[in-house]
């Protein structure tokens, strides 16, 4: 077998692979560093939407775990971090 047959025949493969690449694993990476990056800078106050749909205002911030109120009534909710599906940063983040 010559060399620009083995070439050829691998270098589909390579492409197949490098483009997989580009276009989903990578971009998928970011996206969890992203998320990664927002847990971790949770503050008090802050207005979030949890992964279940529930907006709410954090009033508490532990190791794992936040609590927030979720309505007027100052009811507390304790979730997880990974629980955090959102910062709102203004009420268009809402729609």
């Amino acid at each position: 077998m010559d060399t620009n047959q083995l070439i050829g025949s691998i270098a589909p493969f390579i492409l197949m692979i490098a483009a997989f690449y580009f276009l989903f694993i990578r971009p998928q990476k970011k996206r969890e560093n992203e998320i990664k990056d927002m847990r971790s800078n949770l503050k008090v106050g802050d207005e979030i939407i949890t992964i279940g749909g529930i907006k709410g205002k954090i009033v508490l911030i532990k190791e794992d775990y936040i609590a927030i109120e979720s309505s007027g009534n100052n009811t507390r909710i304790e979730l997880m971090k990974w629980g955090v599906n959102g910062v709102i940063n203004d009420k268009e983040d809402l729609k």
